[in-house]
């Protein structure tokens, strides 16, 4: 009798359950646990509950009599209900606490990952080869990934003749343009499970003390095999063209601009990452869409992407509790309910409305918005890295802490990243409209009207002064500093956001 294959709830794509090579054939019988406790122990925003449990139903059905689904407490305890003792095998899992839970059960057998481009045997080779434990450099990954990959090359060249396209990526919105006009995205149309999903998350809600953040609107994201593949396809055949230029800009109207809002349905499982960089590259070589744009895309799958959940391995457990800026402030109650109704700062207030309404925002408003005002605001990084675990619905364990320990808040003194991401309000009002009609002006650094993230720059700037003037990449900002005639109204001016929503 064939053994069991449990399916974890971002394990839902067709590849999971795809025979190993060389190996026996996989098991008939599939197991899925719901469980409970995930949402009693952390207060998730409830779109992201939705969309895990909307997609997880959707593949139970899909399946059959093939699986055996279970609405249980724990892992531990729908497994028991399920299977027994029986003999169970399943893929490596997202997480060290699933990991540990698996390697904790005798009758269960871990297979190798699955869902990403390199194993990960390669890349600890290659990591310990490039510095060990110390500075590992994503651009050197991504060059190496590719030429193993042969993905995007030319012979031993790369597409276009260069490794990286930003140069032709970083270019600001229009100038008056409220949206860039792109083609509309993908968006799924709400069934039946969805609805029974939102009277669960509903009853839970009144009845087991579970508590959500954020607003449960129609489902955007793809829940489902299909979906993923149609928003894949809406993606390379009507938005890819566009993707690169404006990359990097933000719009208030105009939320997803080119982005291809595919990280969830990847996170979930229901896309792979190779058929989704070879589409891409299709494009290309078909002529349908630029080298740049192409290249811009390619490099946030398999150059970012897949950093940073090797990173999240090879550090291992200690990386967590990195906080190599001796940042411990909390975070303050209008970040952790999405209160964005309480911020004036318009390009505060808009991100993370954006977050409440939908649990998604593209990555320059996570990096240079929210995680640049943590970072100086001196919030402790844990707690930032728990909160965008939590509020997005593309966030999990692997992906958020490597890029807000390490990227967002440089918590680990730089072993990730070149320098801290951070800015005043002159680079939010270059790339954005965002400061059009705010109550503060990003060219003020004292007075009523100063921007809180050109006061806090300077602020950050002032209290890391001595590893910021050792780093060639920040050195500027520290000579900046001194050139400043007023610091002590900078600073003065920066306090009062200790206490006050800015």
């Amino acid at each position: 009798m064939n053994d069991w294959h449990w399916l974890f709830g971002d394990q839902l794509g067709p590849h999971f359950l795809a025979p190993e090579e060389g190996g026996p054939a996989r098991a008939s019988k599939v197991v899925m646990i719901e469980a409970r406790s995930v949402f009693r122990r952390r207060t998730f925003h409830r779109a992201k509950a939705h969309l895990v449990l909307s997609a997880m139903r959707h593949r139970a059905a899909e399946l059959g009599d093939r699986v055996r689904y279970v609405s249980a407490d724990t892992y531990r305890e729908g497994l028991r209900e399920a299977v027994g003792n029986d003999p169970v095998t399943v893929h490596h899992p997202t997480s060290r606490a699933a990991l540990g839970l698996v390697r904790s059960l005798e009758h269960v057998r871990l297979l190798p990952a699955r869902g990403f481009l390199v194993p990960q045997d390669a890349f600890r080779a290659w990591a310990d080869e490039h510095g060990g434990s110390g500075r590992l450099r994503q651009e050197d990954f991504y060059h190496w990934a590719r030429r193993a990959l042969g993905l995007l090359m030319d012979g031993d060249s790369p597409a276009g003749g260069r490794w990286n396209h930003d140069h032709a990526n970083r270019e600001r919105p229009p100038r008056g343009a409220r949206t860039l006009g792109a083609p509309d995205p993908y968006r799924p149309r709400e069934d039946d499970i969805d609805a029974e999903v939102r009277a669960d998350l509903d009853r839970w809600e009144r009845e087991d003390g579970i508590r959500f953040v954020g607003r449960d609107g129609p489902r955007l994201f793809p829940a489902t095999r299909r979906e993923a593949r149609a928003a894949l396809r809406r993606f390379v055949d009507h938005r890819l063209a566009g993707f690169g230029p404006q990359e990097d800009a933000m719009l208030a109207a105009d939320p997803v601009m080119s982005h291809s809002l595919l990280s969830a349905s990847l996170n979930l499982g229901l896309l792979d990452p190779w058929e989704t960089v070879t589409a891409a590259e299709e494009a290309w070589r078909s002529g349908r869409a630029p080298v740049n744009s192409v290249e811009g895309f390619v490099r946030q799958v398999a150059g970012w992407r897949e950093y940073v959940w090797q990173l999240y391995w090879y550090f291992g457990e200690d990386y967590r509790h990195e906080n190599g800026l001796g940042h411990h402030n909390a975070l303050p109650e209008w970040f952790l309910e999405l209160d964005a109704d309480a911020v004036e700062a318009r390009c505060l207030a808009t991100v993370l409305a954006q977050v409440r309404d939908t649990g998604w925002t593209h990555h320059i408003p996570r990096l240079m918005i929210l995680g640049s005002h943590a970072l100086q605001r001196g919030w402790e990084p844990r707690q930032v890295t728990d909160w965008f675990h939590r509020c997005f619905v593309d966030g999990y364990d692997w992906v958020m802490l490597p890029n807000v320990t390490g990227m967002s808040q440089y918590a680990d003194g730089g072993r990730m990243t070149t320098k801290p991401y951070t800015s005043g309000g002159a680079y939010i009002h270059r790339m954005s409209d965002l400061c059009d009609g705010c109550a503060y002006r990003p060219g003020d650094r004292a007075g009523e009207r100063a921007c809180p993230f050109t006061t806090g720059y300077w602020s950050f700037a002032h209290r890391h002064r001595d590893l910021l003037s050792a780093n060639q990449r920040t050195a500027r900002a520290v000579q900046g500093l001194d050139r400043l005639g007023n610091l002590d109204e900078v600073l003065d001016a920066d306090r009062r956001w200790d206490n006050q929503t800015p």
